[in-house]
């Protein structure tokens, strides 16, 4: 601006609701612990919020876990930053810390045992881990590792709510260890840190050989972080119950935060799987074809990429719709805006019935009658980045997809130019 004056714009914390007349499971917080630690039965008490549909989509909670939030940049003219400047700050100091490590993998049973003890015995770190972890008999059976386990606090998957407790998370697998650690929180996720030790590793910048200067960096704070949005699919699924002998129709709904995406298929049928694609209620295309595929920015690079659909960096807020081998030459892949509601359901004439499936899991059939609603979550998960958002997702892209690898063109001297 000429006058060099700085103008203020007081931001309004965005507010999103949950899907109309949606229930949310009550969970429970009965935390098996070993001897030493238990959790109380308080909960967190989630806000309403209401959905904005904008060009650029609903703006994502900026406060990750009970202690993380973004370092606000004092050089920004407005309360709006360049994503390539996000920072990641701790209101307190983080005391403890989710490992979340592939079940069932020997190559990963010695990281994971030098970092929990780094974690709690240089740390004093409170470390939470999964029951079925501990379940594993090189675990349990070590006998080295017992005074360690003791000050373990334990949790059950879909049992045990574990959102209010955890400071941060630490990853140690492929991919697919981040995205199960993102449906284990369906509101605000604490800051991710993920460690390269699967195979692909597209999501995991972190190499394990200097995890203690590593892990000691993110608990001071100041990192950088990209914010990987994710959906927000409500699946409504029409049943019959029987009441005194008569029929009657009910409605059972069911919510999933996802990180890569959700998968329409045919699934065992032979016939081309036959959908309707509304969105914001306007019907725009029946897919008929093997599938739809609605992904994130961040899947854009997972089963979407594979389908032909163009990768977008995770901080575009979009959301792609990709076709699954369409019967149709016109149909390619389309980028929506975030925010908008996209809702799916079986044709009125399809043949067979359809199976969804979020991030891999939980896979279901779709039937006549039910519907699956996606839109932008508001509780995006922090990926911690190894250097940036830019240079993290391009490296990604050259060293798991091979994205542009060519043989490089020779070189033409000035006497092979005259002929």
């Amino acid at each position: 601006m000429e006058t060099g004056e700085q103008v203020g714009v007081e931001a309004v914390p965005y507010c999103c609701s949950d899907f109309d007349s949606g229930e949310t499971p009550a969970r429970g917080l009965a935390i098996r612990t070993r001897k030493t630690r238990s959790l109380s039965t308080s909960s967190a008490t989630a806000c309403d919020y209401r959905r904005n549909q904008s060009l650029h989509g609903p703006s994502p909670v900026t406060t990750f876990g009970p202690k993380a939030c973004m370092l606000q940049n004092p050089h920004a003219v407005m309360h709006i930053q360049d994503p390539a400047s996000q920072r990641l700050t701790w209101n307190k100091p983080p005391k403890s810390v989710l490992v979340v490590k592939k079940i069932q993998d020997a190559s990963l049973l010695q990281p994971f045992k030098e970092l929990c003890v780094f974690l709690t015995e240089q740390k004093n770190m409170i470390v939470y881990v999964e029951s079925k972890v501990l379940a594993d008999t090189a675990i349990a059976g070590d006998e080295s590792f017992g005074a360690v386990i003791q000050k373990f606090c334990t949790f059950r998957e879909d049992l045990d709510d574990i959102s209010n407790r955890v400071d941060f998370i630490i990853c140690l697998g492929g991919d697919g260890t981040l995205l199960y650690a993102s449906s284990l929180f369906q509101e605000s996720v604490p800051p991710v840190m993920a460690f390269h030790l699967g195979s692909l590793g597209f999501l995991t910048p972190f190499k394990f050989d200097t995890y203690q200067s590593q892990v000691t960096q993110i608990i001071e704070g100041n990192t950088a972080i990209i914010l990987r949005s994710r959906l927000r699919v409500r699946v409504v699924k029409k049943g019959i119950i029987m009441t005194n002998g008569d029929s009657e129709g009910s409605r059972k709904s069911m919510q999933y935060q996802v990180l890569n995406e959700v998968v329409v298929d045919r699934g065992p049928s032979s016939y081309l799987s036959n959908v309707d694609l509304f969105l914001d209620g306007h019907l725009i295309t029946t897919v008929q074809g093997d599938g739809v595929i609605v992904s994130t920015p961040t899947g854009s690079t997972a089963y979407a990429v594979a389908a032909g659909a163009s990768m977008i960096h995770p901080n575009v807020p979009a959301i792609m719709i990709t076709p699954i081998c369409p019967h149709s030459l016109s149909f390619r892949p389309i980028v929506v805006p975030a925010g908008v509601e996209l809702k799916i359901m079986l044709s009125r004439d399809a043949r067979n019935t359809a199976w969804v499936s979020f991030d891999g899991r939980k896979r279901q059939e779709i039937c006549h009658g039910d519907s699956i609603t996606i839109t932008t979550s508001c509780f995006p998960v922090p990926s911690i980045c190894f250097r940036d958002p830019v240079n993290d997702w391009f490296e990604s892209l050259s060293q798991c997809l091979h994205w542009n690898v060519r043989k490089k063109q020779n070189y033409l001297s000035s006497e092979e130019e005259e002929f």
